[in-house]
C-alpha cells in the first residue's frame, strides 16, 4: 500500500497512528532499511509467516491499545525458528496485558545484527513545524538524554553535524575495540526521514511524531527495529507562511523608517498624554515632515492644526500613531479611505486578553480593507534616526547600524536607553507587541536587506510564523549577525509525550536548532543581548573562526581569571610565538612583566615613555604574533594616586592609533575596568567615547568579552544553511 493508503486506512479504523508493521511499509516506501518481516494473525500462522526467512527471529505483539510492548511482554527475542516462533506467539497471548487488549496480530521479523543503538524520530513543533533528532541509547536514550535536533528539511552535512553534536559521538567511531559504524548510512536514513524529500516533508501534515527505536547502526549500514508512527489530529494549525506583501522589501518599508508625514491620534487640546508627548519628542528629534493631529473637535494641538480623519489631512499618512481606546481604532482604519500606509497602535486592549482577540481580527480585517499595515497593538512606538522619528524621550540622533524589533514595549525603551550609554546605535527600532499584522519576521526581513543596517537584535516572546522566520534567516539577504533574546524561554511543564521523541524535545530544542542551522546568536539577558549588539556593530565576522586571543593589560590574576573564562568558551589564550617574545623582550620591560599570553603590564611597565609604550607592545602583537583576537584590559583605579603620573589618556589613544594602523587585522576589544567611584566612572566614558570613535568596542570587564567572541566565533563558523 501507498504511504497516504496506510494513514488513511488508519483514521477509517479510528485509530490516531500506525502499527508497527505499516509503520515499517511507510518507510519502506520512501528506501528506509527495515528488518525483513511478515504477519502471523494467529500462533497457527507461525511457519507461514517465517517461510522463506532466516532466523533468529524478533517477535511483537500488534495491538492499538499497547503502547509500550516491552512492558507487557510483548517481545520475544532470539527465536531460532517456526517453531520458536510459535511458542513465542503462544506466550505473548497468554500475557495478562496481551489478553486485555485487541490484537491485530504478531510481527515476525529477522533479527539485526549487533551495533550501536540510536533513536531517530521527528515532532511537529508549534512554531517551526516539522524537527528531526537523533540520539545515543536507543531505548535507554531518555536515559542518557543525548539527543540532537534540527528543523526540516536538513541537508547531508547537517545531518552529519547532527552526529557530531551527541556527547557520545565518539561511539559511533568505535570504542573498547568495538569497529567504528558507517556514519554515512546514518545520514542517509536522516535525510530519508527529514531531508527535503524524505517521510516528514512528503508527510508532515499527516505526522505528529515519528520514532524509530532503536535504530542498530553498525559498519554494514543501519536497520530499523521498532518503528512508531502518530499521527495528527485532523484540524491540527499549521503554519501559515504569510507574507508581508510582494515586491521588494526596501520600497515596501521605506516610509515606515522614513515617513514623509505622520498622524497623530490621541493628543488632548487640553492636558498632556502620551499623543503630546510624542508630538514633542517628533520635534525636538528634529522630525521636519508635516505633522497631523486627528481630532473630532480641536483646533490646534500642540500648536499644529487638527484633522477630522485620517480622510482629511492635506496629503496621505505615511504613519499613524495611535494611542486611543481600542474600540474606537477599526472603525479609525476603516475612515482612512486607503490614504494611510502604516498604522502603529500603542493603545491595549487587544489579543493580550481573552476578550479583546475578537477586536483584534476585527483590526486587522479593517487595516486590510482600507489597504494599510498595522504595527502592534499594545506597543510603544517608532524609533528611526535616519526620518527623525522617536518614541523614546533623548535618544541619540545619530543613525548607526543595529536594528532592532521588540516585542516588549518597555523593553525597547530599555535598549535604546542602556544601549545608547554602551555606545549602540540604531538604523532603527521597532515595538511591535502584539504583532496582529506586522511582526518580527516582517521587520527582520527588512533589516537583513537594509545596506544601513549592519546587526539586527530581536526581543521575541512569540516569533509568530517560525517556519517564515526559519526561511527568512536562510534567504537570499542573509549573512548579516542576528541576536536573539527570548522571553518565556521555559514552559510550566511538558504534557506527556507518546514517544521518546516528543518527551526529549525540551523548551530550547527548536531554537537551538535554528541557531545551529542559520548561525543566529542566542542570548539570556539585556546585558549579553546590548554586549552582543555592540560586538557585531564594531566587529566584522572573519572567514576563519576567531580561536586564539591575546590578552594585555595590567592585573595578572585578572588575565589569568578571564584566560579561564575564554578557555570555557572554547577560546584559546596560548602562549605568544617565539619571534613576538624575542621582540617584546627586547623592549627591556621594568622588571614584573610577562611577556607571554596573558601579557601582564604592571602600573611600572604602562607609565615607561610616559604610556607611549603599550603601542609598541601593540604594534609588535600585531605584527608578530599569531592571532585572531587582541584584548586590551585596563584597570583604571591602580593608577589613582600613583608617582610617576597617570598614562592611560596616552595609552587609549596609542591602542586607537596602532588600530587604525592595523584595521584588516584581528578582531581588538577593550575593558575599563573601575572600582565604581564617580571620578574613575566619568574617565571611563570619556575614554569610551575616544574608543567607540574608532569602532573599538568597549566593555567594563573581560568575561562578557569572551562570551562576546565566543557569539562572534559562533556566526563566524555557521554560515546560514540551505538545508
Amino acid at each position: 500500500m501507498l504511504p497516504a493508503e496506510l494513514i488513511n486506512e488508519a483514521r477509517r479504523r479510528g485509530r490516531g497512528f500506525l502499527g508497527e508493521a505499516d509503520g515499517k511499509r511507510l518507510l519502506s516506501s520512501f528506501g528506509v532499511p527495515v528488518p525483513e518481516f511478515s504477519v502471523a494473525p494467529l500462533p497457527a500462522d507461525a511457519a507461514t509467516a517465517v517461510d522463506g526467512m532466516a532466523g533468529p527471529f524478533a517477535v511483537k505483539v500488534l495491538s492499538p491499545d499497547i503502547l509500550h510492548k516491552s512492558d507487557v511482554g510483548g517481545v520475544v527475542l532470539d527465536v531460532p525458528d517456526a517453531a520458536g516462533v510459535r511458542a513465542a506467539i503462544e506466550s505473548i497471548a497468554a500475557k495478562p496485558g496481551v489478553r486485555a487488549a485487541r490484537v491485530d496480530g504478531y510481527l515476525v521479523e529477522r533479527m539485526c545484527a549487533p551495533g550501536v543503538e540510536l533513536v531517530i524520530g521527528s515532532m511537529r513543533d508549534p512554531q517551526f513545524g516539522p524537527m528531526v533528532m537523533v540520539g545515543l541509547g536507543g531505548i535507554f536514550v531518555e536515559v542518557l538524554h543525548d539527543v540532537a535536533f534540527r528543523i526540516c528539511p536538513i541537508d547531508r552535512a547537517t545531518a552529519l553535524d547532527m552526529l557530531a553534536q551527541l556527547r557520545g559521538a565518539a561511539l559511533l567511531d568505535g570504542a573498547r575495540g568495538r569497529p567504528a559504524v558507517d556514519r554515512e548510512a546514518v545520514a542517509d536514513l536522516l535525510l530519508k526521514i527529514g531531508g527535503r524529500d524524505g517521510v516528514l516533508m512528503s508527510l508532515g501534515d499527516e505526522i505528529a511524531e515519528l520514532d524509530l527505536n532503536p535504530v542498530i547502526a553498525s559498519p554494514s549500514g543501519v536497520q530499523v527495529a521498532d518503528v512508531r508512527v502518530i499521527l495528527a489530529q485532523r484540524g491540527d494549525p499549521q503554519q501559515a507562511a504569510a507574507a508581508a506583501g510582494g515586491g521588494d522589501v526596501l520600497a515596501r518599508f521605506e516610509r515606515l523608517f522614513a515617513p514623509r508625514t505622520v498622524a497623530v491620534i490621541g493628543a488632548s487640546a487640553s492636558s498632556k498624554v502620551l499623543a503630546n508627548n510624542f508630538i514633542t519628542r517628533l520635534r525636538d528629534f528634529g522630525y521636519d515632515g508635516a505633522i497631523y493631529p486627528i481630532h473630532p473637535s480641536a483646533e490646534t494641538i500642540e500648536g499644529l492644526p487638527c484633522h477630522r480623519s485620517l480622510a482629511t489631512t492635506p496629503e496621505p499618512v505615511d504613519y499613524a500613531y495611535i494611542a486611543v481606546g481600542a474600540r474606537q481604532i477599526p472603525d479609525l482604519l476603516r475612515g482612512a479611505g486607503g490614504r494611510l500606509r502604516f498604522a502603529q497602535v500603542i493603545s491595549s486592549g487587544f489579543g493580550e486578553v481573552a476578550e479583546g482577540q475578537a477586536l483584534q481580527a476585527d483590526l486587522v480585517a479593517a487595516a486590510r480593507a482600507s489597504g494599510c499595515r498595522v504595527l502592534g497593538p499594545n506597543c510603544l512606538g517608532l524609533y528611526s534616526p535616519r526620518g527623525r522619528v522617536t518614541f523614546s524621550a533623548d535618544a541619540p540622533t545619530e543613525p548607526g547600524t543595529v536594528g532592532v524589533v521588540s516585542q516588549s514595549g518597555g523593553l525597547g525603551t530599555d535598549i535604546i536607553k542602556r544601549g545608547q550609554w554602551r555606545g549602540l546605535r540604531f538604523s532603527g527600532l521597532v515595538t511591535v507587541g502584539n504583532s496582529a499584522d506586522l511582526g518580527p519576521v516582517d521587520l527582520l526581513e527588512f533589516y537583513l536587506a537594509d545596506p544601513q543596517t549592519r546587526v539586527v537584535g530581536l526581543y521575541l516572546e512569540d516569533v509568530k510564523d517560525g517556519r517564515r522566520f526559519f526561511e527568512v534567516l536562510r534567504g537570499p539577504h542573509a549573512g548579516k549577525p542576528v541576536v536573539v533574546l527570548r522571553g518565556g524561554r521555559t514552559s510550566q511543564g511538558r504534557a506527556a509525550a507518546a514517544s521518546h521523541t516528543g518527551a526529549l524535545a525540551g523548551d530550547d530544542s527548536a531554537w537551538d536548532a535554528v541557531a545551529r542551522q542559520t548561525g543566529c546568536v542566542l542570548v539570556k539577558t539585556v546585558d549579553a543581548f546590548i554586549d552582543s549588539l555592540l560586538a557585531f556593530q564594531c566587529l566584522e565576522p572573519r572567514r576563519v573562526p576567531t580561536l586564539q586571543v591575546v590578552l594585555f593589560g595590567n592585573g595578572g590574576g585578572t588575565g589569568v581569571l578571564a584566560a579561564d573564562a575564554f578557555a570555557e568558551r572554547g577560546l584559546s589564550v596560548s602562549a605568544l610565538d617565539a619571534a613576538a617574545v624575542e621582540r617584546l623582550e627586547a623592549l627591556k620591560l621594568p622588571p614584573g612583566t610577562s611577556v607571554l599570553n596573558p601579557i601582564d603590564t604592571p602600573v611600572a611597565t604602562l607609565q615607561a615613555d610616559e604610556g607611549r609604550i603599550a603601542g609598541r607592545i601593540l604594534d609588535i602583537v600585531y605584527e608578530h604574533a599569531r592571532l585572531d583576537a587582541l584584548v586590551l584590559h585596563v584597570n583604571l583605579a591602580a593608577f589613582v594616586g600613583r608617582a610617576g603620573g597617570d598614562p592611560v589618556d596616552a595609552l587609549i589613544h596609542a591602542a586607537v592609533d596602532s588600530r587604525r594602523r592595523h584595521l584588516d587585522g584581528p578582531h581588538f576589544v577593550l575593558v575599563l575596568r573601575a572600582d565604581g567611584s564617580p571620578a574613575l566612572e566619568e574617565r571611563r566614558r570619556r575614554y569610551r567615547a575616544v574608543a567607540l570613535a574608532a569602532g573599538i568596542p568597549v566593555y567594563d570587564e573581560l568575561e562578557p568579552v569572551a562570551e562576546v567572541l565566543a557569539a562572534v566565533r559562533w556566526v563566524e563558523s555557521r554560515a546560514p544553511r540551505r538545508g
